[in-house]
């Protein structure tokens, strides 16, 4: 076998190519400043001359595809070049992963460096970064990830994202940095491209795209920084999307996201697209499947494309679509299906949030004003919203996590929920500690969804369901009691109202379990932002700072012994209930220090 012939059993004509291409371009630029000739020809020669100061080559980079578990080290051996062993390459492998909304497991981005003489006899390297794909003509049956990658080759191929020229920079000197980056964005007019930390290697990475690429497929450089730095890492994150008027743009049509998500839910689209459903389709058989209009849906698909729920249009006719992993979470069945939230984002919280207005010049409840009611007694008498409701609460499920081994410890045998909703926090708790039992307290319609999630778990043998209304009373004979998302839709004095119930259930030295989002303080970001003007909007409620709740929690009782962060920016507080001789001791704090 020919070392070609070695090589065409590993990697297909367009990746060998695309390998020679790269060796011919390390072999023929030679210096920093010959390179930047053609990247970035918008610069003077003194400024080429000043990032030739600061940078040395690296390498030029490609992507290829390679057969699984193939040898593409020794392939490139036997093609005269001198070849390493592969590494991961987490880089690739999150833009690849953010571009096409593939699980980061599927793809297996490892980078093989083999090194390349000049004729100058100097050393040069070329980065070969490898993501193996089954051979389309080897796969009969294709489910949906073959298809989402066999789309993915396709388009970089075309596109050729991941090919690069990379410098290296010698210097580790902040405001080098800073000046390079400044000479390349402002000066060469490259537009910032990502980037990332490689903790396999110690370097930070950082991309631009060429404007003016010249003839050459290498249209974006790479500025390899050696350590971890995040300040540079965070200043080029922030001017990737550097054009203002477009990132207005792009927030001032969110409401767009919002109903074509919600749209695209209504119609089924996710779970037509699953695999149960015959998986990926084209434009005119899906139409006809979901009851909509050819063209009007085709315009939707394109929408959600770039939204990265889909990836499409692709295949013979340019009109096929597939689900991506983030599209697979809106369908029906999904494991906690956001579906249910999709529709209520776009129906009822939608049409309330379009009274904001009236929300921030009074400070009172929008969905009020606008549908006559409160969002409890609105959905309950509106059916299938009370449905949709309930369920939409379980997306938010993964949160409770980490919430069992809190509450499973010695000294504890029953659990009460407050208001525990659909029941999917007990069968969460009742699930992880068989000894457990529980009680869960809720209003009556929705006593019976929960009932049925624990028959569901196996669990409700162990759980007493009590119909109630926690604003009056409270169940006593717990040894650990949960509020999960239910103080955020009270004002502080409710708030206090219900704490105080809970204090007066509980015995001495029992806990009470708060689930909430924490507004960050000093403006760190946090969902609690957002959702503290949906709670001001649609419910009347807020989203507080630890501050905030464990003055409220003091004031009611209860002493703040610790804070757990849970998935989805929530966090959980424990707090033991004073015994009474202990709370009489204890001034109240002012209300000044709920602010």
């Amino acid at each position: 076998m020919t070392e070609q012939q070695a090589g065409a059993a590993v990697l297909d004509a367009a990746d060998l190519t695309a390998i020679g291409e790269a060796a011919a371009l390390v072999r023929s630029s030679g210096t920093v400043t010959r390179m930047l000739r053609t990247l970035a020809p918008a610069l003077s020669d003194g400024e080429r001359e000043s990032l030739g100061a600061w940078c040395v080559p690296a390498h030029a980079a490609v992507l290829v595809f390679p057969r699984p578990r193939a040898d593409v080290a020794g392939a490139l051996t036997g093609l005269g070049l001198e070849a390493g062993a592969p590494v991961p390459s987490t880089v690739v492998r999150d833009r690849l992963r953010a571009r096409y909304g593939i699980a980061p497991e599927a793809l297996e981005v490892s980078i093989v460096r083999a090194a390349v003489r000049t004729p100058e006899g100097e050393l040069g390297e070329i980065e070969v970064f490898c993501l193996p794909v089954p051979d389309a003509a080897q796969v009969t049956a294709p489910d949906e990830s073959a298809v989402c990658m066999h789309h993915l080759v396709r388009r970089e191929r075309a596109e050729r994202n991941e090919a690069h020229v990379a410098f290296r920079v010698t210097s580790t000197d902040e405001v080098v940095f800073a000046g390079l980056r400044h000479l390349l964005v402002e000066r060469a007019g490259m537009r910032p491209d990502g980037g990332g930390y490689n903790p396999h290697e110690d370097v930070t990475v950082l991309y631009f795209r060429s404007a003016a690429p010249g003839g050459t497929p290498y249209g974006r450089l790479e500025l390899l920084v050696p350590g971890h730095r995040t300040s540079a890492l965070a200043a080029h994150r922030l001017q990737v999307r550097h054009e203002p008027a477009r990132v207005l743009l792009e927030l001032m049509t969110g409401a767009w996201q919002t109903q074509a998500i919600s749209v695209g839910a209504e119609l089924g689209v996710f779970d037509a697209l699953s695999p149960d459903a015959g998986g990926p389709s084209a434009v005119a058989g899906l139409a006809e499947r979901v009851g909509a209009d050819a063209d009007g849906l085709r315009r939707l698909l394109r929408y959600l494309s770039t939204l990265g729920l889909l990836i499409g249009p692709y295949g013979p006719d340019g009109d096929t679509y597939a689900l991506t992993g983030l599209g697979e979470l809106l369908r029906e069945d999904a494991p906690h299906s956001m579906r249910p939230l999709a529709l209520i984002y776009g129906g009822p919280f939608y049409e309330s949030f379009g009274r904001l207005l009236y929300a921030v010049r009074t400070g009172r409840d929008a969905f009020l004003h606008h549908f006559g009611a409160h969002h409890f007694p609105y959905f309950a008498q509106n059916p299938p919203w009370d449905t949709v409701f309930d369920r939409s609460m379980q997306a938010s499920s993964p949160m409770f996590g980490p919430v069992p081994a809190v509450v499973d410890r010695p000294g504890v045998d029953v659990v009460v929920d407050v208001a525990g909703g659909n029941g999917e926090l007990m069968a969460q708790i009742l699930g992880a500690a068989p000894r457990l039992r529980g009680v869960l307290l809720e209003r009556e319609h929705v006593v019976a969804a929960a009932r049925s999630r624990l028959e569901r778990a196996g669990t409700a043998d162990r759980c007493t369901f009590l119909t109630g209304d926690f604003t009056r009373s409270v169940p006593g004979g717990g040894d650990v009691y949960v509020l999960s998302r239910v103080l955020h839709d009270w004002d502080d004095a409710r708030c206090l109202d219900i704490l105080r119930r809970c204090a007066d259930a509980m015995p001495a030295e029992s806990e009470l379990l708060v689930i909430e989002r924490l507004l960050p303080v000093n403006g760190g970001e946090s969902l609690a932002v957002a959702w503290n003007l949906h709670m001001l909007c649609n419910v009347g409620g807020r989203e507080r700072t630890l501050d905030h709740y464990r003055g409220l929690l003091a004031e009611a009782g209860f002493d703040l012994v610790d804070t757990v962060p849970l998935p989805l920016d929530g966090s959980l507080l424990r707090a033991r209930r004073r015994s009474t001789a202990a709370a009489a001791a204890l001034p109240a704090p002012s209300r000044s220090e709920h602010a």
